[in-house]
């Protein structure tokens, strides 16, 4: 998995990232969101909630291959509507 990943398997979607940015979505060149949906269909969480999650256990993951502990599973905790804590 060293090197340059495949990308553009999805039609009009493009996903892109800087690092002072996070993750964007297109589709078809207009902006869109990202969502985590059950088999069913139902939509527990979209938006920038979801975008930033994702980059964090992207993130967390590719840390954990350059300490050499690549072998780590990177788990989310519960995406919860707001924090308390003021935390995202």
């Amino acid at each position: 998995m060293i090197g340059t990943q495949p990308e553009g398997a999805i039609d009009g979607v493009v996903i892109s990232a800087v690092s002072h940015e996070g993750l964007r979505v297109t589709v078809n060149g207009k902006p869109a969101r990202l969502a985590i949906l059950t088999d069913d269909g139902q939509v527990i969480a979209a938006g920038d909630q979801v975008a930033r999650e994702a980059e964090a256990v992207a993130l967390n993951c590719y840390r954990n291959f350059l300490k050499g502990q690549g072998f780590l599973r990177v788990n989310s905790e519960p995406i919860i509507g707001s924090r308390r804590d003021g935390r995202h």
